[in-house]
């Protein structure tokens, strides 16, 4: 009997089972048919090489243009070349030593090609690929049943795993499956005109058609839409039950002083947004709430007029931050903005006055007692810090709201610690702010326990910001001019940023000194070409331009690893125009203020995210003159790589930009391993596509655990939540 919990080997062979299981992570039939094909070819389609990115394992299906062998210059032995073609862009297949592979790929044969993308003198290649022909002849030295079908399903693959190995797996495991109980109750699938689990597995691996497609896949989503939203009410309705310190409002505390003060008028989501905040902090309950706004739409303020609320309760707010550089700015700004409100215990303090305490683990031994004092007694009201705030010796005399500041910088666990410091018996409120847009898709999956709030008013007194792509594979004088533009910014009076992705000072990762890098081989080497060279790093790229081109300009360093008084003096100099440039790592993301920066050069943008580039970005153009931000690259023109770089210049709209991320990602990140450090359980589901799904998931979801909260009248339910949503998951979930 072979069924869903049967390990690989059993069916397959210790050999296969051991190799699917340590290349991919497949060790039963229930993994091996969970894990879905990618995508389908069609016989009469071939793959779009120009969508190829290095290091990736790609298999195409593609046609044979020529073939050439020659003898090596440089050592003894032969090259078979070979270019397959999808018609429009070529790709260089190599094999060294295997003079036979000649006489087999002969030109005009299509085959399924998969290996890893590497580059030889900026042309995509393959080396020594895996591959399977096909055509009028496949039967010779080939499986052609393996291609009988019209649509060929390609699987995400590894090396010595090509895809169509994969498929026989798939092929021998459904021979012999006695199939599994369906967990969705039968009257569920009627009524949304779902199939059975058995049909839709098999149609997934093996389609007849696009039909057969089109019905597995419809099916397979809603297993795993159901599963997450199972998971997310089960959490509204328990977070109900948690009692909640009230905060509610009062007409002569400090936050109605503080409004009366504002310079400004409050823009309308502003006002509505704190409206809806100021309800949920006098109920007894906890409020969970993410606000979500453009850099400089005033959230800040939002968090602000929460936090006095609070006080104005007798409670204490605690605003978490991701970096020091990002606490200490917090903590200046809200001290800015409070003025004499915000200096209870100094002269000349205001009548309602509350303090801000800034809590960090790098302090002074004398400011950080002096600080941890003034939480646990009660004397600061607001206490801004980094996760030094939720170490046990901390504690706070009466919590009563929490503000996190770029929730997906910060661990999940960490913030569920925080909730911890609350009274006895209570959970504090929790108000969670990003400055990355989230399309409602993504909030209905992934903040689904959380109420989500937008800014959408473009942020007030920005100046213009153009953006564009330096292509220095292509283009390499490009990068000087970006040099000449810094200097020019410089000149003006102006300053700019200069955002690498690594630290560096790793000699490993360094040549020896006085050797240089050695030239370009003759011959491509046989290991498979030019792998990704490491990201640029701040220190080399701050030596180079200090010593080349920005010679004479005042450069300053930033990093994670500066001790705080130095990072801090970095900011404060760069802020007073005492540095023309700061060469950073994305410590600068976020939260960082300087008006006079009006030029940011991002190397290696292609390694950052969409969302990450257009924070980074955000910290030019808050002044009155134009921003201007270079993407600096090598990725080619044509990949998926340099589609994401051209979305981020076409538009400053962090909305727009969040579907088009959204667009260009791949399956299978929905619940964000970036958040929680795993990969999704989610392989079918398109936030992009299937937001109707998501939206029947959910009212589902809420009727089946309204009436079955710990869902013990559905066993199979509570299976199927438990596959897609795992204990691990349900907890990144529960936290977030």
């Amino acid at each position: 009997m072979t069924s869903w919990d049967v390990t690989l080997d059993r069916v397959l062979g210790a050999k296969t089972g051991k190799a699917l299981d340590s290349a991919l992570g497949l060790s039963t039939v229930g993994d091996l048919l969970r894990h879905y094909p990618r995508r389908y070819a069609e016989r009469g389609e071939l793959t779009a090489i120009a969508g190829l990115e290095l290091g990736e394992h790609a298999t195409v299906l593609a046609q044979v243009e020529r073939v050439a062998k020659r003898s090596m210059k440089s050592r003894r032995g032969t090259i078979v070349e070979a270019r397959i073609t999808d018609g429009h862009r070529s790709l260089t297949i190599t094999f060294f030593n295997q003079a036979w592979r000649e006489r087999e790929l002969l030109p005009g044969r299509r085959g399924m090609f998969a290996g890893k993308v590497t580059a030889y003198r900026n042309n995509l290649q393959l080396a020594h690929p895996e591959y399977q022909l096909f055509g009028e002849d496949a039967d010779v030295g080939s499986a052609a049943e393996e291609f009988a079908a019209a649509l060929l399903p390609v699987y995400p693959a590894a090396q010595g795993l090509p895809s169509w190995s994969l498929a026989r797996c798939v092929r021998q495991v459904l021979d012999v499956w006695d199939g599994t109980d369906d967990p969705l109750p039968a009257e569920l699938r009627e009524r949304h005109g779902l199939s059975d689990l058995d049909t839709a597995l098999r149609r997934i691996h093996q389609p007849q058609d696009h039909e057969d497609l089109a019905t597995a896949r419809q099916r397979l989503k809603w297993d795993e839409a159901l599963s997450v939203q199972l998971a997310l009410a089960r959490l509204r309705g328990s977070a109900g039950s948690h009692p909640a310190p009230s905060c509610p409002p009062r007409p002569d505390g400090v936050r109605t002083a503080f409004d009366e003060r504002l310079p400004f008028e409050l823009t309308a989501g502003q006002r509505e947004i704190g409206e809806r905040v100021a309800v949920d902090l006098t109920a007894e309950h906890p409020m969970n709430r993410l606000v979500q706004g453009e850099v400089g739409s005033g959230k800040t303020v939002v968090a602000l007029r929460a936090m006095l609320q609070a006080v104005d309760a007798g409670r204490q707010a605690a605003m978490l931050a991701p970096t020091e550089v990002l606490a200490a700015q917090h903590a200046r700004s809200l001290s800015e903005l409070l003025g004499d409100l915000g200096r209870a215990g100094e002269l000349g303090a205001a009548e309602q006055a509350t303090s801000v305490t800034l809590l960090t683990g790098s302090l002074p031994t004398a400011q950080r007692r002096a600080a941890m004092l003034a939480a646990a007694s009660g004397e600061a009201g607001i206490v801004v810090g980094t996760h030094a705030l939720i170490q046990d010796r901390v504690s706070f005399a009466d919590l009563g709201l929490v503000v996190v500041d770029e929730q997906h910088r910060f661990g999940v666990e960490q913030r569920d610690a925080l909730r911890a410091r609350g009274p006895a018996g209570t959970s504090p409120h929790v108000l969670v702010m990003t400055a990355t847009p989230i399309p409602r898709t993504v909030a209905m999956t992934v903040y689904g326990d959380l109420e989500v709030s937008a800014l959408r008013e473009l942020p007030r007194g920005r100046s213009p910001i153009s953006t564009s792509v330096v292509p220095v594979a292509e283009k390499p004088g490009w990068l000087d001019r970006a040099w000449a533009r810094v200097r020019e910014e410089v000149a003006a009076g102006h300053q700019a940023y200069v955002v690498c992705p690594r630290i560096g000072d790793d000699e490993d990762e360094k040549p020896a000194k006085g050797k240089k890098k050695s030239a370009e081989p003759e011959e491509p080497p046989s290991d498979g070409g030019q792998q990704r060279r490491p990201p640029l790093a701040v220190l080399e790229v701050a030596e180079q331009l200090t010593a080349g081109p920005l010679a004479g300009l005042r450069v300053a360093v930033l990093h994670g690893r500066l001790p705080a008084d130095e990072k801090d003096a970095v900011m404060r100099g760069f802020a007073a125009g005492e540095v023309d440039v700061l060469v950073a790592t994305t410590v600068v993301e976020v939260g960082v203020n300087v008006p006079n920066a009006t030029a940011m050069v991002i190397m290696d943008a292609d390694r950052f995210g969409v969302s990450q580039l257009h924070q980074l970005r955000g910290r030019i153009g808050r002044g009155s003159a134009a921003g201007l931000c270079l993407l600096v690259t090598d990725a080619m023109g044509g990949t998926t790589t340099r589609e994401r770089l051209d979305a981020v210049a076409s538009t400053t709209d962090g909305f727009e930009l969040a579907q088009l991320d959204l667009e260009l990602r791949r399956e299978g990140d929905i619940l964000g391993a970036a958040q929680s450090g795993r990969r999704s359980g989610l392989k079918m589901l398109s936030l992009l596509r299937d937001e109707d799904v998501i939206a029947e998931a959910r009212a589902e979801a809420e009727r089946v655990v309204g009436a079955d909260p710990e869902l013990r009248a559905h066993p199979g339910l509570a299976r199927m939540v438990a596959e897609v949503v795992d204990e691990e998951r349900a907890g990144f979930l529960e936290k977030s």
